[in-house]
């Protein structure tokens, strides 16, 4: 009997749509290849570039608020610069001991509610969401600041659509998965790193022989502060300056909220990312105030003071004819605008993480601790998108309302934070 062969169905033809999709967001992974987790997870490394940038980009609106914050009374800088960095590095230790006794993340909301309660960890929750929120929205606003710097004054009016498509652009980079958008991001981290660092240590170094000089103007200005203000007057000044330096310190819980990410084994890839940032964020902030201190730097109209900061350093320098230190300007310039761009991914990475754990918990709808088919958190990338577009509208960018309003949220889940630990502290020695 003859067999009537036939042909192979052709295989469906995907639509237009999807393949758009997939386009945009890769293709699709299979949830029960364990092989991905493994994959997708990020080393110390790159653990300090997607999570530690947050805290590290800082430096380019704390320290400015801060000194501003002197007015004339500069000769506090130092002791402005000593008691930023190391209020870096007692909060930082305090979040490596959260890392060691929560070693499944959550940060502050799941601190508050193991500890506090329940509903003292939602407080916590709703504060860190809106942190990350503002995350993304002070950074990228920052970051237009930073590179509209160098631009003429009449391009100023581009800077918030501008803004507002690297949003749109993070949100499509997000969507696609967290490792690949840490690693497209990594060069403008090592860029920032060895432009600040020769910044930084130029600015110092350069003023060795100055010392005595230095050491001299700062007495006589202290002499001076004290007959105007002061002991008490000068202590009250220090103490607001250091407050609405406050910004500095956003970014460094980002660490302790995102270890579901991190290569196994996580408490100690989180501690040492965790001093990674640490250290790199004290001396930046330190030295960045100690700079201006040294060049004399002064608010100029339209720039940041890391801007003139720059121009003082790097202005003078020149290869022959080849003007070295113009291109030094713009490439610190950039880069510190492209690094608050990285630390944007901090608000992506651990907003939806945050929402996913109180999804769980159910306080707010369970799609949240859902993965996409990247296995990305994808409602929680849109939420946080669309609210920091959502802000930054409402705020028209404005860098110091955002500050004001971030720091409300980072303090209060800071304050939560530090209150269930000393709380746990305590009871752990009345036991023992």
């Amino acid at each position: 009997m003859k067999t009537i062969e036939t042909e192979p169905e052709a295989p469906p033809q995907e639509s237009l749509g999807n393949r758009v999709r997939r386009a945009l967001l890769g293709a699709p992974r299979d949830v029960a290849d364990t092989s991905h987790l493994h994959k997708m997870s990020l080393i110390a490394f790159l653990a300090w570039v997607g999570l530690g940038a947050d805290g590290l980009s800082s430096s380019a609106y704390g320290p400015e608020e801060a000194f501003l914050a002197l007015g004339r009374h500069t000769y506090l800088a130092v002791a402005l610069a000593l008691a930023t960095a190391l209020t870096v590095l007692i909060i930082s230790a305090s979040y490596s001991a959260i890392i060691e006794r929560f070693p499944t993340g959550g940060g502050g909301y799941v601190v508050a509610s193991h500890l506090l309660g329940p509903k003292t960890g939602v407080v916590s929750g709703c504060a860190l969401v809106v942190d990350y929120v503002l995350t993304i929205t002070v950074s990228i606003a920052s970051a237009g600041n930073a590179i509209f710097s160098f631009l003429p004054r009449s391009w100023h009016f581009a800077e918030l659509p501008a803004e507002f498509l690297v949003i749109a652009l993070l949100i499509g980079l997000n969507l696609r998965g967290v490792k690949e958008s840490v690693q497209a991001l990594l060069p403008v981290f090592l860029v920032f790193l060895a432009t600040h660092v020769l910044l930084i240590g130029w600015a110092l170094f350069s003023h060795v022989d100055n010392v005595p000089e230095v050491s001299h103007n700062l007495r006589q200005g202290f002499s001076s502060g004290l007959t105007t203000l002061g002991l008490g007057g000068m202590a009250l000044l220090l103490v607001r300056a250091y407050a609405l330096g406050g910004g500095t310190y956003t970014g460094i819980e980002a660490v302790s909220n995102g270890l579901q990410i991190m290569r196994e084994p996580r408490v100690a890839t989180g501690k040492k990312t965790m001093a990674y940032m640490a250290v790199s964020l004290a001396l930046t902030a330190g030295g960045i105030l100690i700079g201006y201190l040294l060049l004399n730097v002064r608010h100029a109209p339209g720039k940041t003071m890391n801007a003139v900061l720059s121009e003082a350093v790097f202005g003078g320098w020149h290869l022959g004819a080849l003007p070295v230190g113009y291109w030094l300007v713009l490439i610190t310039l950039i880069s510190e605008g492209l690094l608050l761009v990285v630390a944007a991914q901090a608000g992506f990475i651990d907003g939806p993480r945050v929402m996913a754990n109180m999804a769980v918990d159910s306080y707010m709808p369970h799609r949240f601790a859902a993965l996409s088919e990247q296995l990305s958190m994808q409602n929680g990338v849109l939420l946080m998108g669309l609210a920091a577009l959502a802000m930054l509208l409402y705020t028209r960018g404005n860098v110091q309302t955002l500050v004001y309003m971030y720091s409300i949220n980072v303090f209060l889940t800071f304050s939560l934070s530090q209150l269930g630990m000393t709380r746990f502290r305590s009871e752990e020695r009345r036991v023992g």
